[in-house]
């Protein structure tokens, strides 16, 4: 058995289309539905269906697809246990979400690629929650997310990167007094309470007996940024990263003394074969920090 054919199954069954699939493997549609007769000729059973406009796994399919997301991570760490380098081998699988993409992730990235050029980097974007599923499943060597309401499971390594604490996102021209009133008084666009830090927001401001007048609620710091400097009203935001200049339009206002942290890191499996790849990714921080990139 290929396992390359059973990688094309995988991404087939993630994706719900084998053009999309073959998109996604650099290979023609041709080719990955030629992989996928083979595939079935050798189990002896289809695989897939058609429903709609979708490909779907049969009950076939649905019964051996975790087995064989478990044999593609065997042969991944096969592969890197037989590595003649310093490291395992490539690609480093680094998960991070979309504010880290735009704020923590580049710097470390140029720093990756000078320390370690051979090495190439697949990027995977999600949610905290997402992403730590999927460095527990072994699917991702490492992600930068913010840390989970609850405490982490012995197996996952974390570390700290930075805390960023809650403050008060507002158009640069509003004048600003206090920044709990202002929050309590203007039109509020909230953080979606969904995600880890926008709980922590609204717990906050809770707390702090104020009831927003909430106008928008959705997810993304970078979106909620571009509303407020388009004067739709004031945010409660961690104080997150930004590269380049910050947008004049807004201004960022600490809250009082006691306003909660988000904590951002990394997480790892200590005992993947593969965590080598992320304790190197960590070890480049501190010099991505204490030189210019």
């Amino acid at each position: 058995m290929d396992s390359r054919f059973l990688q094309s199954f995988v991404t087939v069954v993630d994706f719900g289309s084998i053009a999309d699939a073959a998109r996604r493997l650099d290979l023609p549609a041709t080719t990955v539905a030629q992989q996928m007769r083979a595939l079935e000729a050798d189990i002896g059973g289809k695989l897939l269906k058609r429903v709609g406009r979708t490909v779907r796994p049969t009950v076939l399919g649905s019964r051996i697809i975790d087995q064989a997301r478990e044999v593609l991570r065997g042969v991944r760490d096969l592969r890197s246990a037989a590595s003649d380098t310093e490291l395992p081998a490539g690609p480093l699988r680094l998960g991070a979400t979309p504010t880290a993409l735009m704020g923590l992730a580049p710097p470390l990235l140029r720093r990756w690629m000078r320390t370690y050029p051979d090495i190439q980097i697949y990027i995977e974007p999600g949610t905290s929650a997402v992403l730590l599923d999927h460095v527990m499943a072994g699917d991702l060597d490492v992600a930068i997310l913010v840390h989970p309401a609850f405490a982490l499971h012995k197996t996952c390594e974390w570390r700290l990167l930075r805390e960023e604490p809650l403050v008060l996102l507002a158009p640069q021209r509003m004048r600003v007094d206090d920044p709990l009133m202002t929050a309590a008084r203007e039109p509020f666009i909230l953080y979606d309470r969904k995600v880890m830090a926008g709980k922590l927001a609204d717990d906050y401001l809770r707390k702090q007996g104020i009831k927003p007048k909430v106008r928008f609620e959705l997810d993304g710091i970078e979106h909620i940024a571009q509303l407020v400097a388009e004067g739709f009203g004031v945010s409660v935001l961690p104080d997150w990263p930004q590269l380049g200049q910050a947008d004049p339009r807004v201004r960022r206002w600490p809250l009082p003394a006691g306003a909660p942290a988000r904590q951002v890191g990394m997480a790892w499996l200590r005992s993947s074969p593969r965590s080598p790849l992320a304790s190197a990714l960590h070890a480049l921080v501190n010099s991505v920090e204490s030189s210019p990139i």
